[in-house]
């Protein structure tokens, strides 16, 4: 079983490696676009989301923020819509232009909020980010390039078979295999949904009593 597995994992990167680079290659440049995107801000409109941010680790100092199952829940349903937003965009042939758009956006968010409070904030706003922003986004960023490679990949096929009339290749099966990534992937959502919710909040506050 565990060869079967192994094996699968090698067939599928193998198969789908120029997708992978090309979807890896679009998220750092969204990042690198994010961070960008901090140094064309205007003065006020830094003085207002530094205020803002200021309000909000005035709350996590005081304990203020919604309970954490609360905060489990919003991200956990948050992360599967976007997945599953993804998963239909698979499905159409049409989708496949905005699949990108939503990684490209993914890393753009990213790298705006880790450069905003580390442009604002110097070591300090590096180490909120590396407790409130890294850890689970070490396990949601592989997930959304997986799930974005997967959609393009199924995308592809979908193409190839209204296109090139490739009758011999059944899509069902193909389908199959696809939502069922999907899913296993989408798991990886409750690990990274309960970091946010029960662990990055006791995190900063640490690191915001230490500043």
């Amino acid at each position: 079983m565990k060869y079967g597995l192994r094996e699968m994992v090698a067939t599928h990167l193998e198969e789908n490696r120029t997708i992978y680079t090309f979807t890896t290659v679009l998220f750092l440049i969204g990042i690198v676009f994010g961070a960008i995107v901090v140094n064309s801000l205007s003065l006020t409109q830094k003085h207002d989301l530094y205020m803002y941010l200021n309000q909000f680790f005035g709350h996590v100092q005081e304990g203020e923020l919604a309970n954490a199952s609360a905060i489990f829940s919003q991200s956990f349903a948050h992360y599967a819509k976007y997945f599953g937003l993804m998963w239909i965009l698979g499905l159409s042939i049409i989708g496949l232009p905005v699949i990108l758009v939503l990684l490209f956006l993914k890393g753009v968010v990213v790298g705006f909020t880790v450069g905003f409070l580390v442009n604002q904030m110097g070591m300090s706003g590096f180490f909120l980010s590396f407790v409130s922003i890294m850890p689970q986004n070490f396990i949601l960023v592989p997930a959304f390039i997986i799930v974005g490679t997967a959609s393009i990949s199924f995308c592809l096929k979908m193409v190839r078979q209204q296109f090139m009339k490739r009758a011999n290749l059944p899509i069902f099966p193909q389908f199959m295999k696809y939502s069922l990534l999907i899913l296993c992937v989408g798991s990886a959502l409750v690990l990274a949904s309960a970091f946010e919710a029960y662990v990055s909040p006791v995190l900063m506050k640490w690191v915001i009593t230490t500043m």
